[in-house]
C-alpha cells in the first residue's frame, strides 16, 4: 500500500538499559583522579575529606618537608665565623701576671677549654643546656615550645641549645626572624654532626657576652672578678652563667639593688640546677650557700686606659713592635696577644703617688701662674737585669696628657751627663797637650774651675762660641765663684761647670759618645760635637738615663732596660722576647771609682736632699740653662730612679723656664726633683737591706791639667746658693712636636 505511512521503531527496556551501560561507562573514564569536592555528596559533605584523603595528605606533607629539610641539610654549608668573632682584646700584664691594661676594638681573649675549671663548666651546662653532652645539637622540645610561642602571638624564641647559641653567636647574627632560626637549626645540626662536644662548648665560652663589654669567659672573669679564669671558683662560675642571661642587668649587681637582688635570684637557681644534674652534691651546694653570693667587683662604665696604665702600654706595645716585626698595628688592631711586662705594679703605684705628693706639697697651680704647665716624668730600673719596673708619664690619658714624659726624647738632660764624660775620661784619658798621647787621668786630677775661662780643643786652639762662631767662647758656671784649680770630684760634687767642659774636649767628642752609647743612650739622643755637649745638650729619655746610671750601679755591666718579658698570641708563645744580654761597657775600677764620686754629691754636694733616703746611694743634679729643665738621677745597687722636670705648654709645645716654679726663683735639679726621687725611693727599697757599693779599685796617680801649680791644694767644697751648673747650647734633634727655630740656651751654663 503505496499510500500508507510507515510507524517509527518503538524504544524497547532493553535498549535504555543499554545507553545506560554506556553513559556508566563513559562516566567511569573520566572519573578525577582527586575526588574532591566528593562526586556523589551533597551540601557540607561534599567538602569533607575522606580519612583516606587526610592520610594520604598527611603522607605527602610529611614526605615533602622531609625532603626539602633532608635538601636544605644536605646543600647548606657551614659559613666562615663572623669577623668580629675572631677579633680580641690584647692583655698586658704587671710582672706578678695579674692585668695591667687591655686595649682593641673588642674585649675578648679566646682560651681553650682547659683552662675553663670542669666546675664552671657545669654552671653554664646546668643552666643553658643541661642535655649538651647527650643530644645532637638542636632541642626538638625547646623548639617546641618556642613554635608554640610564637603560634599564640609572642616573639620568636630561640629554644636553644649550646650548639645553637654557639652558631647563632660565631657564624649568624642577632636577627629574630624565621628564617634566621631555620638557618641556626640547620647549622647546629651539621654542626654537632661534625665537631666535637668540647671545641663546641670552648666556642660558646668564647662568644658569649657577659655585659660590662667584656666577650667570652676570660675577659668576664676579668673584669667581674679581677681573676684569671682558671682561678674562677664554681660559685663565681654560677653568677657568669647567670649573666649571661640578663648582661644588661647583671653587669649592675656590684651597685643597684635591684640588680644585685635579681642576680643573687639566678645565680641561686642555678646552684641548684647544679644539684638536679648531678654536678653538685647537696652538701656542696650549702657550703656555697653559706658562703654566701659572690658579689663582683666594682665597675665604672668607660674606664680604661688611666693614670699610668696609658704609657705603661704604650712603651711595652713599641717594645713589642720593634722586637717582633710580623707584630703590625693591623695584627695588634685584631687582638689575641697576651704581653707580659716587666712593670711592678707596687713601685709603678709609688712612684706616681710620690710625684702627686711632692708636686701637691710644691707646686700650687691654681694661685701661682709659674706653676702651671709644669711636667713630670720618671723611670726606674733594676740594675741587674735592666728591667723597667716604674714609669712615670704624666698625668694621664683621661687628662688629655697624651705624650709619655719618661720615654720622650727632647729634654737636656744638663749635668747628669757629666759622670759619662768622667768615666770615658777614667777609661780613654785625656790629650792634655796637643800632640801627646791621652794622660791617664783620676777623679783626683785637677782642673781649672774658675767661671768665664776659655776652652780649648785637644789641638790647642781655642773653641768658639755655639752661639757666636766669631768669637771664643768663655765657658760660664752657675756662679761667679772662683774655685781656681780643682779635682774633677769636688768639680763633681759642687756641678761646676767649666772642668768638665775642658775635660770633655780633652777626651774627645768620639770617646766621649762611644761611652755614652755603651751605657745604653742613643746615637740619636746625643748632640751634635759642641762644647755644651759634655756638660749635658744631649735628650736621651728618662728611660734610658736611668738605664745608664744602672751601668754604675752594676760596677760597669750594662743591660738594655725592656719593658716585654713574653709574648703570646692565641696561646703560642712568639720568638723575639728573650731577655737582653748583660753585656760589659765600662770596666768595674771606672764605674766604682764613679759611683764613688756620685755619692759626695748626696753627702756633701749639690744633692743633699737626697741624705734623707737613710741609704748607701749615688747620684747627680741636673740644670739646664735658663732653668728649662731639672733632674735629678741617682741609684742604689738595686734600683735606679731618673726623675725630671721641665715646662711646656701643651698649646704651644717648647720648653719653657722654671723660673718661678714652686715659688723659686731658680729651679735646680737638687730640689723637687730630688724630693720626689728620695720619697719613691724610700717606699719601693722599704724591706730591702741597705747594700754597700764595690770599694772601688785605685787607679793610680792621675794627670793634671797644664798650669796647676805644683803646691795648690784643692779648694774644700763650698755650698752656694748657685747649685748645679749649667749648660751649653743644645745641638741635638728637638723634641718631637717642638718648633726647630726659638731661643736657643747658651753655651756657657749648666748643671
Amino acid at each position: 500500500m503505496s499510500g500508507t505511512r510507515r510507524r517509527p521503531p518503538q524504544r524497547t527496556i532493553s535498549g535504555r538499559r543499554a545507553r545506560v551501560r554506556r553513559s556508566v561507562s563513559r562516566t567511569a573514564s573520566r572519573r578525577r583522579w582527586i575526588d574532591y569536592p566528593r562526586k556523589g555528596r551533597a551540601g557540607a559533605r561534599r567538602w569533607l575529606p575522606s580519612w583516606r584523603q587526610v592520610l594520604a595528605s598527611l603522607l605527602f606533607c610529611v614526605g615533602a618537608t622531609t625532603a626539602a629539610i633532608g635538601y636544605a641539610y644536605a646543600t647548606v654549608t657551614i659559613p666562615d665565623p663572623n669577623p668580629s668573632t675572631l677579633l680580641q682584646n690584647n692583655v698586658y700584664y704587671w710582672s706578678d701576671g695579674t692585668v695591667l691594661a687591655t686595649d682593641g676594638s673588642v674585649n675578648r681573649e679566646n682560651i681553650s677549654l682547659s683552662r675553663v675549671p670542669v666546675g664552671v663548666q657545669g654552671d653554664f651546662i646546668a643552666a643553658e643546656n643541661a642535655s649538651f653532652y647527650s643530644d645532637p645539637g638542636i632541642d626538638p622540645q625547646g623548639i617546641a615550645r618556642a613554635v608554640v610561642h610564637m603560634a599564640g602571638g609572642g616573639s620568636v624564641q630561640s629554644g636553644s641549645t649550646i650548639t645553637q647559641q654557639f652558631v647563632k653567636n660565631t657564624y649568624l647574627d642577632q636577627s629574630q626572624t624565621i628564617s634566621r632560626k631555620l638557618k641556626e637549626l640547620l647549622i647546629s645540626a651539621k654542626i654537632g654532626a661534625s665537631m666535637s662536644k668540647q671545641r663546641i662548648l670552648q666556642g660558646y665560652l668564647n662568644t658569649c657576652y657577659f655585659g660590662r663589654q667584656a666577650n667570652g669567659i676570660e675577659a668576664a672573669a676579668r673584669v667581674y672578678y679581677d681573676l684569671p679564669v682558671e682561678k674562677l671558683t664554681v660559685s663565681q662560675g654560677a653568677f657568669l652563667a647567670a649573666a649571661v642571661n640578663e648582661p644588661s642587668l647583671f653587669q649592675y649587681a656590684d651597685s643597684a639593688a635591684g640588680a644585685r637582688t635579681q642576680a643573687q635570684a639566678r645565680w641561686s637557681w642555678v646552684l641548684d640546677r647544679m644539684v638536679e644534674t648531678g654536678r653538685l652534691t647537696e652538701q656542696q651546694r650549702a657550703q656555697y650557700a653559706a658562703a654566701g653570693f659572690p658579689a663582683p667587683r666594682k665597675w665604672t662604665p668607660g674606664s680604661g686606659l688611666t693614670g699610668q696604665a696609658g704609657y705603661l702600654v704604650q712603651v711595652a706595645r713599641s717594645y713589642v713592635q720593634q722586637h717582633d716585626p710580623g707584630i703590625t698595628d693591623s695584627s695588634l688592631s685584631r687582638g689575641g696577644y697576651q704581653i707580659h711586662t716587666t712593670f711592678d705594679r707596687t713601685k709603678t703605684g709609688q712612684l706616681a703617688s710620690a710625684v702627686a705628693k711632692v708636686r701637691a706639697q710644691r707646686l700650687d697651680p691654681a694661685h701661682r701662674a709659674a706653676d702651671r704647665d709644669v711636667q713630670t716624668g720618671a723611670a726606674s730600673v733594676d740594675p741587674a737585669t735592666g728591667r723597667i719596673l716604674a714609669l712615670y708619664g704624666g698625668p694621664g690619658y683621661e687628662r688629655d696628657h697624651y705624650a709619655d714624659n719618661a720615654d720622650t726624647s727632647g729634654v737636656p738632660v744638663g749635668s747628669t751627663f757629666k759622670p759619662v764624660v768622667l768615666a770615658s775620661a777614667l777609661q780613654y784619658g785625656a790629650v792634655l797637650k796637643p800632640g801627646t798621647s791621652p794622660a791617664p787621668v783620676t777623679p783626683a786630677s785637677r782642673f781649672d774651675g774658675d767661671d768665664g775661662i776659655r776652652i780649648k780643643d785637644r789641638q790647642g786652639t781655642y773653641v768658639t762660641d755655639d752661639k757666636d762662631p766669631t768669637g771664643l767662647l768663655h765657658q760660664h758656671n752657675d756662679t761667679t765663684n772662683r774655685w781656681g784649680y780643682i779635682s774633677l770630684r769636688t768639680a763633681m760634687e759642687q756641678s761646676v761647670n767649666t772642668p768638665y767642659v775642658q775635660l770633655g774636649e780633652d777626651v774627645g767628642y768620639t770617646d766621649v759618645s762611644r761611652t755614652a752609647k755603651a751605657m745604653g743612650l742613643r746615637s740619636g739622643s746625643l748632640a751634635a760635637p759642641s762644647a755644651g755637649f759634655y756638660i749635658g745638650t744631649s735628650t736621651p729619655s728618662a728611660i734610658r738615663m736611668a738605664g745608664a746610671y744602672a751601668t754604675f750601679a752594676a760596677s760597669g755591666t750594662q743591660v738594655t732596660p725592656y719593658s716585654v718579658v713574653r709574648v703570646t698570641h692565641d696561646g703560642a708563645i712568639r720568638p723575639g722576647f728573650t731577655a737582653p744580654a748583660p753585656v760589659r761597657a765600662l770596666p768595674a775600677p771606672v764605674a766604682d771609682n764613679v759611683t764613688d764620686v756620685l755619692r759626695g754629691v748626696i753627702t756633701r754636694g749639690t744633692g743633699t736632699k737626697a741624705e734623707a733616703l737613710g741609704r748607701i746611694a749615688a747620684g747627680k743634679t741636673g740644670t739646664t740653662d735658663d732653668y728649662r729643665s731639672a733632674w735629678f738621677i741617682g741609684y742604689t745597687r738595686q734600683l735606679a730612679t731618673s726623675v725630671v722636670l721641665f715646662k711646656e705648654d701643651p698649646a704651644h709645645p717648647q720648653l719653657q723656664s722654671l723660673v718661678g716654679v714652686g715659688g723659686l726663683q731658680k729651679v735646680f735639679g737638687g730640689d723637687i726633683p730630688t724630693e720626689i726621687w728620695t720619697r719613691y725611693m724610700h717606699d719601693a727599697l722599704t724591706g730591702l737591706p741597705d747594700l754597700p757599693f764595690p770599694t772601688p779599685t785605685s787607679l793610680g796617680r792621675g794627670t793634671d791639667e797644664p798650669g796647676v801649680p805644683s803646691a795648690s791644694p784643692t779648694p774644700a767644697p763650698t755650698k752656694h746658693a748657685g747649685r748645679p751648673g749649667r749648660r751649653a747650647t743644645p745641638t741635638a734633634a728637638p723634641r718631637p712636636g717642638l718648633p726647630t727655630s726659638g731661643p736657643k740656651c747658651r753655651p756657657h751654663k749648666c748643671r
